[in-house]
């Protein structure tokens, strides 16, 4: 194909004939005898049960079995990527790169699992590009899906499948950004996505209160609300209010968020509460290049509109030692 796709769709280029050669990759692979870096091992699953809050007994000791989600985890190559890897998705994101379609965005996965992964095991994987869609216009902008599946073995056997769905797009076109105002309105934040099994919590936010799940089967609390416990997989549970306390245990600052309804820059933070669990919050009440690690906070309610309230953090005020000693002489 010569020359650029008109990705506004003005004319030139034959949409129906790009289409056609995006389809050709379909069934091509993406990968072949992919080799896992590492076999299954104990610090690897370790360290994902400590990054995800996962205290399931059966990922630990000699008979463990690592998480089912870690499946992906075990085929990625690091740095210095896989020998296996095919030359045919990289000639299909060029294509779309020369059309336009030069922004990525990774837009959902699926997962299949057929058996258990264990310490010791040895990973192998072939990968296929399984589907390109017709042209596609979201909110992001216009471009085209592009699916891969993974098939991955233990020693051999079918262990589970992968499917990666990516957005290869053009990004489109946006209005001048009017610090929060549209028509001379405040434009409001994005809603939350309330559920069965989350509407609890957001009902104590309309209390002023931060509700933490606490299992009645093996008192395991657990942030944010799951419909089961990842501990003793037990469906019933209770709740246990937070006093509030907590700190930063890590953070990002956001410079471009895409919602007209925020202001960056600033700052959201992985707040780790005293009770144990760690919620992501916006940090308030300080500058976004002051925010530090292990900065002590305290949860409040930020009223965001007429209908939402949502819990925030403001770092707690430390009082100096000569201020301190001067309180004391008084009393």
């Amino acid at each position: 194909m010569s020359g650029a796709l008109d990705v506004d769709g003005a004319g030139g280029v034959d949409e129906d004939a790009f289409l056609k050669e995006l389809k050709a990759y379909e069934g091509q692979p993406a990968a072949e005898g992919g080799v896992g870096r590492d076999l299954v091992n104990e610090p690897m699953i370790r360290h994902w049960c400590e990054a995800m809050g996962d205290t399931n007994p059966a990922y630990t000791g000699p008979d463990a079995v690592a998480p089912p989600t870690m499946l992906q985890a075990w085929t990625m190559g690091g740095l210095g990527g896989h020998q296996g890897r095919s030359a045919a998705q990289q000639e299909l994101f060029e294509l779309l790169d020369g059309a336009g379609f030069r922004s990525v965005v990774a837009t959902d996965c699926e997962q299949e699992y057929l058996r258990p992964l264990r310490i010791g095991d040895e990973i192998t994987f072939d990968a296929v590009i399984e589907s390109v869609s017709e042209r596609k216009t979201t909110k992001l902008g216009t471009g085209h899906f592009v699916t891969t599946r993974m098939d991955v073995r233990a020693n051999g056997e079918l262990a589970g499948t992968h499917r990666f769905r990516i957005l290869k797009f053009a990004p489109a076109k946006r209005p001048a950004r009017t610090s929060g105002a549209k028509d001379g309105k405040p434009v409001r934040r994005p809603r939350p996505v309330i559920n069965r099994d989350n509407a609890g919590f957001w009902q104590g936010v309309e209390q002023h209160k931060l509700l933490i799940q606490c299992c009645t089967g093996c008192s395991v609390l657990r942030f944010p609300w799951l419909p089961g416990c990842n501990s003793c997989g037990s469906q019933e549970w209770d709740t246990v209010e937070a006093s509030g306390e907590g700190t930063v245990y890590s953070y990002v600052v956001m410079h471009h968020p895409p919602f007209p309804a925020f202001d960056p820059p600033y700052a959201v933070g992985l707040i780790e509460l005293a009770e144990g669990v760690r919620i992501i919050s916006n940090v308030v009440g300080v500058p976004h290049d002051e925010v530090r690690i292990g900065m002590p906070v305290r949860l409040e309610f930020l009223r965001a509109d007429e209908e939402l309230e949502v819990p925030v953090f403001r770092p707690v005020q430390q009082e100096s030692p000569a201020a301190a000693s001067a309180e004391g002489s008084a009393a």
